[in-house]
């Protein structure tokens, strides 16, 4: 489990941001239904309101990565504001179901979630591309779209009509295939197979023969260990450990479904426009802060968890063969065309991730891809 950051190793102080932003004076209008807790004069000598606000989370308590990353988001607005603004944060089942935040703040019975969008996709597919898909953007890559390239403003209108405000606030990368009891060689492996896989990436395997199955990460081991799925991704090497999917498969397969996995921070929209502008700072810095740290620490544990699993747990890695990623490739075109012509917003939502991928894959392809080539020749 990670250690907490101290306060003064956070990524932006609070006399950084309102430097920045030229807010010192802006009064806080926290509301969403919270008790007033205190009051204070900013540096006006305005008066500021102090809340406690409702953070609800699709993971499991102090869950390391996910879980502790919405902890350190909910710190940080804590530190930016001075302590006026409260986060108490609650894991999944606690207040509401983990598949039930995004209601619960829609609705203004809690003011925040964190979690993956993909878990919405019953409401809109196009809250797929603000998460992940398979075969599509890396972390870096959904960064550049979401940051510079018209994904936030195609995200804030797809989630205004849920009464939602939506940040980044996370990312684990590239996600692995899954756990499997046996090899998958063939296609004909796929046929009948059930895994847990949410997303578009299980209505990939749908389309190829295996049964997908969508689950909370809490409930992931016991359906696994009884028998009840067959199969099972969750996040990757870090995360799967802490969970302990190698007591139960041994045969640990590299992904395309997840290549950059955002976690999100929604808030209720008429919280949100309730704020002033300084308060806005917090939040937008808080989670831009969470999003490239929490990257960092899986990177950073992924490749010591990845390690104990192969050489303490007997863990065989392996990756799909050309002839399932292919097939995979194909399908994953196919259900994104589909989608896309379900509505119009989908639609616009599609072109632009996709033209957004072809610059900035073509970019990674000339940068990092071939930097990576070279690194990787000889034993020198």
């Amino acid at each position: 489990m990670s250690q907490k950051p101290k306060k003064k190793d956070l990524l932006t102080s609070r006399r950084t941001l309102l430097k920045s932003a030229g807010l010192g004076g802006a009064a806080l209008l926290l509301g969403c239904g919270n008790g007033e807790e205190a009051s204070s004069e900013g540096d006006q000598g305005v008066a500021r309101t102090a809340r406690t606000l409702k953070m609800v989370t699709t993971w499991p308590k102090n869950f390391p990565g996910v879980g502790t990353g919405a902890e350190r988001l909910a710190e940080r607005v804590d530190d930016l504001s001075e302590g006026l603004i409260k986060i108490k944060v609650y894991a999944a089942g606690e207040l509401v179901p983990a598949l039930s935040v995004f209601d619960a703040v829609s609705e203004g019975k809690a003011d925040m979630y964190h979690g993956a969008e993909y878990y919405w996709q019953g409401k809109s597919k196009a809250f797929n591309f603000f998460a992940a898909v398979p075969f599509g953007m890396t972390a870096a890559e959904l960064n550049a779209w979401i940051y510079f390239d018209g994904g936030q403003a195609l995200w804030d209108e797809l989630a205004a009509g849920f009464n939602v405000k939506p940040f980044m606030g996370g990312n684990t990368g590239v996600q692995m295939g899954g756990w499997f009891r046996s090899e998958i060689n063939t296609l004909d492996d796929l046929k009948g197979l059930r895994i847990r896989i949410p997303g578009l990436g299980g209505e990939v395997y749908r389309r190829l023969g295996a049964t997908p199955v969508t689950k909370a990460g809490g409930e992931i081991f016991l359906a696994l260990s009884q028998g009840n799925i067959d199969a099972a991704e969750w996040i990757g090497p870090w995360n799967d450990l802490a969970f302990g999917f190698q007591e139960i498969a041994k045969y640990y397969y590299t992904g395309i479904h997840e290549p950059g996995t955002c976690l999100s921070l929604g808030l209720n929209l008429d919280l949100w426009n309730s704020f002033s502008d300084w308060e806005k700072a917090i939040f937008r810095n808080a989670a831009n802060a969470e999003n490239n740290v929490m990257k960092a620490e899986y990177d950073a544990n992924n490749a010591r968890a990845l390690t104990a699993l192969i050489n303490d747990h007997g863990v065989k890695l392996r990756t799909f063969s050309d002839e399932i990623l292919l097939a995979m490739k194909r399908v994953a075109l196919e259900v994104l065309e589909e989608i896309a012509a379900e509505d119009e917003l989908t639609g616009r939502v599609y072109e632009s991730y996709k033209a957004s991928l072809a610059r900035t894959s073509y970019w990674s392809e000339i940068s990092e891809h071939s930097y990576a080539r070279a690194r990787g020749l000889g034993d020198v």
